[in-house]
């Protein structure tokens, strides 16, 4: 079974500020299943957004929740421009922000499928 976003995020907040880095919820979406994205900032000032992967990527029926990158190192404005998109298109959907060195385990990315 899926957690509902709003104990997701919460637990991605938590997660983060334990291992020492920032989060911060920048949009509240719906709390029972509202789209969750994540940017992700780093040192350099670059950095990437992480948006629900398509259901293509699932093998299972009701998996957790897994993230594909839409924008690796790039910054913030583009970042800012495709957060923009993602709520004219779903005004329900979550934003967090986090700043951690490594992203580790905190949640599961896609990989790319072979063509």
């Amino acid at each position: 079974m899926r957690l509902k976003s709003d104990i997701f995020v919460s637990a991605l907040v938590r997660r983060v500020f334990g291992l020492g880095g920032y989060a911060a919820v920048l949009r509240k979406g719906a709390e029972e299943a509202g789209a969750i994205f994540i940017r992700q900032r780093s040192r350099l000032g670059t950095e990437t957004f992480y948006a629900p992967a398509p259901q293509s990527f699932f093998d299972d029926p009701a998996p957790g929740r897994l993230f594909e990158i839409r924008l690796e190192g790039v910054d913030g404005e583009a970042v800012d421009q495709a957060v923009a998109r993602e709520i004219r298109f779903d005004p329900d959907c979550w934003v967090v922000e986090i700043e951690v060195d490594a992203r580790g385990d905190l949640f599961e990315v896609a990989a790319e499928k072979d063509s």
